[in-house]
């Protein structure tokens, strides 16, 4: 359990130097653009209630898209894994171990890890995520945040090891968006008719055991360069 936590945290670390440049945990990128990890979660929680059929006027009949709710919820991990690495700027395997420990002691972390599945209907479901929203907004506590988190996971029927397999799926695809001129808007997120989403989930469901280097060159196969 704990070497899953450090190996994303890891991951975060190097996405983030490489997207924000070294020092990112001030709050500033190398360009001078502040960041806010909490708001940009806090938009994530937004974009995973608007996958839910909750608009009393439209699509009224429809399913939930659990498929995008679970790319909605590594989105949010992404940047929670980043709450957690900006309080800590100088990082060594100690620093990663102390912090995965803390993301293991959290009251509810064992239920996530089981895979509990609490048995909520959609409104429920939303209310779940209002409550990390109103987390993020007014406590800030890390160890809250993630009690939220693990809650909105489980009911999303994700547990410790299907979340870590999309992270790396969804960590992999971000550094190879970067590489490919997102920050720019040169990039090409629809491939063939899928989203890029869509083509990482496929490869990861084609290929289980995949790497994360040979799942970055399935990447560059399927670009529309």
């Amino acid at each position: 359990m704990q070497t899953k936590i450090i190996t994303m945290l890891r991951l975060q670390q190097k996405l983030n130097d490489d997207t924000n440049g070294t020092g990112w945990e001030k709050g500033v990128t190398d360009k001078g653009k502040p960041i806010d990890w909490y708001r940009c979660a806090l938009l994530e929680c937004a974009e995973t209630i608007d996958s839910y059929p909750w608009k009393h006027w439209k699509s009224i009949d429809a399913d939930p898209d659990y498929a995008n709710i679970k790319i909605e919820a590594v989105d949010i991990w992404h940047f929670v894994l980043s709450m957690a690495l900006a309080r800590e700027p100088h990082k060594d395997d100690k620093t990663y171990e102390t912090l995965a420990q803390s993301f293991i002691t959290v009251p509810n972390f064992d239920a996530f890890v089981r895979g509990e599945h609490p048995s909520r209907d959609i409104y429920e479901q939303i209310e779940t995520i209002e409550t990390l929203m109103r987390t993020l907004l007014c406590d800030r506590d890390l160890t809250a945040i993630l009690q939220a988190f693990y809650d909105v996971t489980m009911q999303s029927d994700l547990d410790l090891d299907s979340l870590y397999a999309l992270y790396i799926g969804k960590n992999i695809l971000n550094a190879f968006r970067q590489d490919h001129g997102y920050k720019e808007g040169a990039y090409i997120k629809v491939w063939n008719g899928k989203e890029d989403n869509e083509v990482m989930q496929t490869i990861l469901n084609e290929h289980p055991d995949i790497t994360p280097e040979t799942l970055y060159q399935e990447l560059e196969t399927h670009y529309p360069a």
